[in-house]
């Protein structure tokens, strides 16, 4: 994420007033409500976790153990008892 010179795009009332609260500071404005898209609309991350977890969970299944998992999917072992028990749901 870049970031945009107030000066290019607000009018001085509005930079002074901001400067009442943060001097010289970055500052995160968030989109309006109707523009946010829900954590991964952008990308394909949410298929490739679900991919992921259902490989883990055939793993299980297939005798590997919780910490030799953790260890060949680089995660802890909460999150793969997370993701097991997520799974047999």
């Amino acid at each position: 994420m870049g970031y945009i010179r107030a000066e290019e795009i607000l009018p001085i009332e509005v930079i002074e007033l901001i400067q009442q609260y943060v001097d010289g500071e970055n500052i995160y404005i968030p989109r309006k409500s109707a523009h946010r898209q829900a954590w991964g609309t952008g990308t394909q991350i949410k298929q490739e976790l679900l991919m992921r977890n259902q490989q883990i969970y055939k793993d299980y299944l297939a005798g590997s153990k919780t910490s030799e998992l953790a260890c060949k999917y680089y995660l802890s072992k909460k999150s793969i008892q997370r993701i097991l028990r997520k799974m047999s749901e």
